[in-house]
């Protein structure tokens, strides 16, 4: 049995704290909202967040990091991906020992242009980057927390602390995790697939049909994989759980957020009225901007990405991002230069 921290009670963090503890782990789960985790202690459920499912007795919620970190064999990062550093900042401070450190947000931070093990790297100190791995591919939060076969990737710097992780999570027979050594190349595909999801939900939302989602997915992983590649990823990691599956996962699914943000997009209302209906974290809307500028930093051509921008934040009409899309100058399928790259 291991001693895990949860840190961010969300949906993602609440359904991962219950699995943990199906896995018959002790489970500390960090909320910020103070009421969140009183009212699991005193309901074991998250009826804000994750209604519906009760938790078992051995996850207890806090509101002080301190509680949530100390002493602990394994932290789980899973705030949403513009708080992960402010937040494990000050988790930091009552880390004790070498814990493993395994991120469960997906995105790229504005600033700085690392993906989330990056931040954490910052945010932890240099001696935990070795521990450091992150938690990828298609999983919605209700699907796990209702024990349907899912199946997910672990990536590290090294095979051995993949594998040490993945051990922690493989004990329920529904949550299964494969191991990678590929961490630029899962978290990429993590954080960008959530960008082509709000694609493929316009292009539902203006009534475009299958052919306009497959056309969608597959040039969104096209791009997708240019940019890993170009990160030093091994391209055959985007064909993989962590980029093709969960890419397939967010662009197709009723419980996908960024999906739906795009959806009501292409609808016709306006994004600051969804943002403000919505209780949840869409991360394509502000991983859009950060991926765009790290595209832009490192010469990848990421088109779907560019107009993406364009519609959220420079206010281009959902069907003009399509047409320019169909429109494009004529081109190969098929990036060799992107292919042979190590």
């Amino acid at each position: 049995m291991a001693t895990i921290g949860v840190i961010g009670a969300g949906s993602w963090g609440t359904a991962l704290a219950k699995l943990l503890a199906e896995c018959e782990h002790d489970v500390t789960l960090w909320a910020h909202n103070p009421d969140v985790g009183r009212t699991i202690n005193e309901t074991h459920e998250n009826a804000t967040y994750l209604p519906g499912f009760e938790l078992p007795s051995s996850v207890r919620a806090t509101s002080e990091l301190s509680d949530a970190v100390a002493g602990k064999d394994l932290l789980l990062s899973v705030s949403p991906s513009h708080c992960v550093r402010e937040v494990m900042s000050a988790a930091s401070a009552h880390v004790e020992g070498t814990p493993h450190i395994v991120s469960a947000s997906k995105g790229v931070e504005h600033d700085t242009h690392l993906t989330m093990a990056g931040v954490l790297e910052q945010a932890m100190g240099k001696r935990h980057a070795a521990r450091i791995s992150a938690l990828s591919g298609p999983s919605f939060a209700r699907e796990v927390a209702a024990r349907m076969p899912t199946a997910v990737t672990v990536a590290a710097s090294t095979q051995d602390v993949s594998e040490d992780v993945q051990k922690i999570f493989n004990h329920t027979g529904y949550f299964r995790v494969y191991s990678s050594e590929d961490l630029v190349g899962v978290e990429i595909g993590g954080a960008v697939k959530n960008i082509i999801a709000l694609a493929a939900g316009v292009a539902d939302g203006l009534g475009f049909g299958s052919n306009t989602r497959a056309a969608l997915i597959t040039r969104g992983l096209a791009e997708t994989s240019r940019l890993a590649v170009c990160l030093g990823a091994n391209p055959m990691t985007l064909s993989g759980l962590a980029g093709m599956g969960d890419l397939v996962l967010t662009c197709t699914g009723d419980l996908s957020r960024n999906r739906t943000v795009g959806l009501r997009l292409g609808r016709g209302e306006s994004l600051q009225n969804i943002l403000d209906d919505m209780q949840m974290v869409a991360e394509g809307v502000k991983n859009t901007e950060s991926v765009r500028a790290l595209a832009a930093a490192e010469g990848v051509e990421m088109p779907i990405t560019e107009q993406m921008y364009a519609m959220l934040y420079e206010n281009k009409p959902p069907r003009e991002v399509v047409t320019y899309m169909m429109t494009r100058g004529l081109k190969p399928e098929l990036d060799r230069s992107a292919a042979e790259k190590p």
